[in-house]
């Protein structure tokens, strides 16, 4: 009996095309997958930028890697701006309190 190697790719590419297709034509699954999908997409093009980057392909691999960076930042930039925010107000604050220069 012959065994395919290539059987993993194949039904991993399926899975995603299929949750692709439910999160355009099915409503109740519409946003959920989409969120995911937006969140997993920009870490797997990471992923390959990185292996780009180690297997010597470094242009490729740093656009591809840069790309993604920037658009999960753009993913997370509700979560983003509410930290620098926070971080704002904790420094503002901590400048208040330090006093204890000599004048």
């Amino acid at each position: 009996m012959r065994v395919n190697k290539g059987k993993g790719l194949a039904i991993a590419l399926i899975v995603l095309g299929t949750l692709m297709l439910l999160g355009k034509f099915t409503p109740f699954f519409g946003h959920l997958i989409g969120s995911i999908f937006g969140l997993v997409f920009p870490l797997i093009m990471i992923a390959l930028g990185y292996y780009g980057i180690k297997r010597g392909n470094a242009g490729f691999g740093w656009i591809i890697m840069i790309i993604g960076v920037l658009v999960l930042i753009s993913k997370l930039a509700w979560l983003i701006g509410p930290f620098i925010a926070i971080g704002l107000i904790i420094f503002g604050i901590s400048m208040l309190k330090d006093r204890r220069r000599p004048y």
